[in-house]
């Protein structure tokens, strides 16, 4: 304890023979220093030594005095500034002169525009819904209002992972394929009502791909070539009068169609397509049709002669193609109405027996 206080007298006894010995200017500059360190300090003992850019730069200039000093104070001086390395000092004037040169406030306005969202989205759609290239989107942009260099278009493409045009591999879809087609397409098929004394009646129908309009032929219990190929005769005289152009008509591999039924359509240039064996699927549509007849008409009445049946058929035929919506045509309508009432009230207007249920406005 001694020792130390007798260290502390000395220390005091030779500072102040130093500040007697130094000029009044580096006074001033020692005591800036000092008090500037003391003020970091105090600021910034409970949230770390954070030092401000301000700061900084006030350090540096009261550092670059020492430059006018003489070696040995320039050496007494350095020792009052221990909480900073020379390293750092350096790093700040880096950052300050980096800071200077990079023109933050002008920056913001400098370069291209950035790509509005909806014109990001547009080009993404136009790309996967057509086989474009980033030239042909260009063009397709412009002619829409909006002016986008294809650079810009090639950029938004591959961020996207959507390659060039080039690069794309020739796919397609059955369904993007046969639609089309689907205009010039007929099919037609055969399906079996139980009557209710358990006697098979054959349901012979044609439908048009394109449009969903089911035209029913006829029902018979014993259906035979010449059956068939009478009903192929008027229903390509109703093709004539409305004036028709079909190309193929699809059906399977029947006896009961035979060479005599495809001669007629043949003599109306449409051509016959056979389905392959076994494969249902190939006349979908026709399929189709059956699955919902029987779903929303025939599994829900029971059927008790071919008289009855023909009746039922007929009135479900009228509402399938004149008041139904189809999801496969985009909710539309087959035959629909020509004026379609957009006011009053909502009514339901029920079909046989109330079976079916069409719901449609008053004028």
């Amino acid at each position: 304890m001694i020792w130390h206080l007798i260290h502390l007298l000395v220390s005091l006894f030779w500072d102040s023979l130093r500040f007697s010995r130094i000029s009044p200017d580096d006074k001033t500059l020692e005591l800036l220093l000092l008090r500037q360190q003391v003020l970091m300090l105090g600021r910034h003992q409970k949230r770390g030594p954070t030092i401000t850019r301000s700061e900084k730069f006030l350090l540096l200039t009261l550092v670059e005095q020492l430059q006018r000093c003489t070696d040995l104070r320039k050496a007494q001086l350095e020792q009052l500034i221990p909480i900073f390395k020379p390293d750092t000092l350096l790093r700040w004037h880096r950052e300050l002169v980096k800071r200077k040169w990079t023109f933050y406030n002008q920056a913001k306005n400098v370069g291209r525009p950035p790509i509005e969202p909806q014109v990001i989205q547009l080009v993404l759609q136009l790309a996967r819904e057509n086989r474009w290239g980033d030239d042909r989107i260009t063009g397709e942009l412009k002619k829409l209002g909006y002016r986008i260099s294809h650079e810009s278009v090639r950029q938004i493409l591959r961020r996207h992972s959507l390659l060039p045009v080039p690069e794309q591999k020739l796919s397609s879809t059955w369904r993007a394929f046969l639609n089309h087609y689907k205009e010039t397409l007929l099919a037609c098929d055969f399906f079996t009502v139980e009557t209710i004394r358990l006697q098979t009646v054959y349901v012979f129908f044609f439908i048009e791909v394109g449009t969903r309009s089911v035209h029913i032929a006829d029902v018979t219990a014993h259906p035979t070539q010449a059956w068939v190929t009478q009903q192929a005769r008027q229903f390509a005289w109703k093709l004539q009068t409305q004036k028709c152009s079909f190309t193929h008509l699809i059906r399977d591999n029947d006896g009961k169609y035979g060479a005599a039924f495809d001669a007629v359509f043949a003599s109306e240039g449409i051509e016959v397509v056979r389905t392959p064996f076994r494969a249902p699927r190939a006349n979908a549509y026709a399929e189709r049709w059956v699955r919902s007849v029987r779903e929303e008409c025939l599994d829900r009445v029971i059927i008790l002669n071919q008289a009855h049946l023909k009746y039922v058929l007929r009135d479900y035929a009228h509402y399938f193609n004149t008041m139904r919506p189809h999801q496969g045509i985009a909710q539309k309508i087959p035959d629909p109405p020509v004026t379609v009432s957009t006011g009053g009230l909502v009514k339901r207007r029920d079909l046989l027996g109330g079976v079916l249920h069409d719901y449609y406005r008053t004028a």
